[in-house]
C-alpha cells in the first residue's frame, strides 16, 4: 500500500475552512485525497464492495453537513475516518444488510511480474495466518497506524478512547503480531525438520485455531523456538496486502449528490443520521453508546447508479495533497470514555480477507451512557446552491445481479516451472481468488469474472523433480473449489 504524503497541517484546516465556507472545489480535492483510502477502510470493516460505497458516500455527504461543526479543522483527517467507521458500525448493524457480500477487485500493480506476484501471495498467506490470531479491534489498530499511517493520537480520535489507551492497543497489536509472524516464518523454513509442523501447517493461509496452536508449539519447542526470528518488519508485511478498487462511478454520485438542488432533503437526512455528535463536532463512539434507530425520511442513496441525463458540473481538477507524518494532537472531547470491551475480542474463526482486516466484531451496547439525540442538531451554514441545472432524483438501485459459480480445471507442469489452471464463471458474475495451496506448489490471484468468461490463473512449483513418480498439489478458490496440479 502507497505511503501516506506529508504535508503541514495547515492543508487540512485549509480544506476544512473551503468545504465550510462553501467553496464549490473544498470536496472535490477531499474526495480525491482521502477518498480511496477511506474505501479501503470501509470495505475492510464491511466486505462488501457495494455497501463499502454507500458508507463512504453517505459519510462525505454528512461530513459537508457537519463540517461547520468540527471545533478543530485541522484534525480533518482523523475526522473523516470516525465518520466513516461510525456508518460502518450503523450498516453492519442494519437487519436488511444483504448476507452475501461481493468483494471489491484489487488495485493492481501494473509493473509486478509473475515471479514477484507469486511471491507476494506467498507472504499475504503468512501474514494473514499471522492476522488470524489477533482480535477484530487489534486488527483495526494494526490497519490504521501501519497500513493508513494514522498516529495514536489519530487513532484515539477515531476508535473514540483515550490517547494511552490507543497506544497501548496499538503496541499489543504490534508485539502479538510479530510473534505470531514469527511463528509462520518458522513453520515455513523448519518445515521438514520438525515432524509436529507437518501436521500444523497442512493447508495456508491458516486459520486462528491452527495459528494460535503454532505460536505455542514454536513457544515450547526447542527446535523450533531456537531457530525462530526475533525481529520482524511489521510495518514491511503489511504494506503487500491489497487495497480495495473504490467504484469508478463513486467520485461523480458523491459530488451529485452533494450539489444537487433537488437533493437536499436527502443530505439534510444523511446528515441527521450522522448524528449524534459531541460538542467538539466528533461522532459518538459506536462501542460507547449507539443512537436510536431515527424515525422519518430515509435518504435515497445515490450510489451506484448513475445520475441519467444528468447535467453534472464540470469539477476543476483537484490538487492532490500531501498528508503529516504525524504531529501532536489534543483528544476530541468524547475520548476519555474507557475502552469498550468486544464479543469478539477473542481470536476469531474467520480467516482474514484479502483487505487484510477481518471483520471487526460488531460494536455492544453500553449502559453507562446512552445520551438522546438531539432532536433538531445544528448544522454548518448550507453550501450556496448552485444556479446550474441538475436532472431529477435517480431511481432506487436494481438489485444484485445473481451470483454465478466457479469452475475450475486442473494442469500439470510436466518438466516445465509453471502451468496454467482454468477458470470459468457459470450462471452469473464471480468475484473469484486464491485462498490456499497444499502441497509443493505456489498460485495467487483474484478478479472479475462474468457468466461464461473463463481467465487462467498460472502456478509455478517450489521444488525440483524427483528421481521416480511425479509430485502434486492443490490450489483452493473462493467462493469454491480447487484444482489438482501435478509435475514431472
Amino acid at each position: 500500500m502507497a505511503s501516506w504524503p506529508t504535508v503541514d497541517r495547515l492543508d487540512d484546516k485549509s480544506l476544512a475552512l473551503s468545504l465550510r465556507g462553501g467553496d464549490a472545489d473544498a470536496l472535490t480535492q477531499i474526495y480525491d485525497t482521502y477518498a480511496p483510502w477511506l474505501y479501503e477502510y470501509c470495505h475492510a470493516l464491511l466486505r462488501d464492495q457495494t455497501t463499502a460505497a454507500y458508507a463512504l458516500h453517505d459519510s462525505l455527504i454528512a461530513a459537508t453537513e457537519h463540517v461547520g461543526r468540527l471545533r478543530e479543522p485541522e484534525r480533518l483527517r482523523s475526522w473523516l475516518y470516525a465518520l466513516v467507521r461510525a456508518e460502518c458500525m450503523r450498516l453492519r448493524d442494519d437487519p436488511d444488510r444483504p448476507a452475501d457480500g461481493y468483494e471489491a477487485p484489487e488495485v493492481e500493480d501494473p509493473l509486478i511480474n509473475e515471479a514477484d506476484r507469486i511471491q507476494r501471495e506467498d507472504t499475504r498467506q503468512l501474514v494473514h495466518s499471522a492476522l488470524s490470531g489477533l482480535t477484530g479491534r487489534q486488527r483495526e489498530a494494526l490497519d490504521l497506524t501501519v497500513r493508513h499511517e494514522l498516529t495514536t493520537e489519530e487513532l484515539a480520535a477515531v476508535l473514540g478512547v483515550t490517547t494511552r489507551q490507543s497506544a497501548e492497543l496499538a503496541r499489543q497489536a504490534r508485539s502479538h503480531l510479530g510473534k505470531m509472524v514469527g511463528a509462520a516464518m518458522t513453520a515455513r523454513s523448519l518445515h521438514d525438520e520438525c515432524p509436529s509442523l507437518a501436521a500444523l501447517t497442512d493447508t495456508w493461509p491458516l486459520g486462528a485455531e491452527a495459528s494460535s496452536k503454532l505460536l505455542r508449539h514454536v513457544e515450547n519447542c526447542p527446535t523450533c523456538s531456537e531457530h525462530r526470528p526475533r525481529e520482524v518488519s511489521i510495518n514491511r508485511l503489511l504494506q503487500v496486502l491489497p487495497v480495495a478498487a473504490a467504484p469508478e462511478d463513486l467520485r461523480t454520485q458523491v459530488l451529485t449528490t452533494a450539489t444537487t438542488p433537488e437533493q437536499r432533503e436527502d443530505r439534510l437526512a444523511l446528515a441527521d443520521r450522522a448524528e449524534p455528535l459531541d460538542t467538539a463536532g466528533w461522532p459518538v463512539a459506536a462501542e460507547a453508546t449507539r443512537a436510536p434507530q431515527r424515525t422519518g425520511r430515509a435518504p435515497v442513496r445515490a450510489w451506484p447508479i448513475a445520475a441519467a441525463a444528468a447535467a453534472v458540473v464540470v469539477i476543476v481538477g483537484a490538487v492532490m495533497l500531501l498528508m503529516p507524518s504525524g504531529s501532536e494532537e489534543k483528544e476530541p472531547g468524547s475520548s476519555t470514555a474507557a475502552l469498550p470491551s468486544e464479543p469478539g475480542d477473542e481470536p476469531s474463526n474467520v480467516p482474514p480477507l484479502e483487505s487484510g482486516l477481518p471483520e471487526t466484531p460488531a460494536p455492544t451496547t453500553s449502559s453507562a451512557r446512552t445520551p438522546t439525540p438531539t432532536p433538531t442538531p445544528t448544522r454548518a451554514t448550507p453550501t450556496p446552491t448552485p444556479s446550474r441545472t441538475r436532472a431529477t432524483r435517480p431511481p432506487a438501485a436494481p438489485p444484485p445481479p445473481q451470483r454465478g459459480e466457479l469452475s475450475v480445471s486442473g494442469c500439470n507442469m510436466g518438466s516445465r516451472s509453471t502451468c496454467s489452471i482454468t477458470l470459468r464463471a457459470t450462471g452469473g458474475p464471480v468475484n473469484w481468488r486464491v485462498t490456499g495451496v497444499s502441497g509443493p506448489v505456489r498460485a495467487s490471484g483474484s478478479g472479475t469474472l462474468q457468466a461464461g468468461e473463463t481467465t487462467g490463473v498460472t502456478v509455478g512449483r517450489s521444488s525440483g523433480c524427483p528421481l521416480f513418480g511425479t509430485r502434486s498439489g492443490t490450489v483452493s478458490f473462493s467462493p469454491g473449489g480447487s484444482a489438482n496440479v501435478s509435475y514431472c
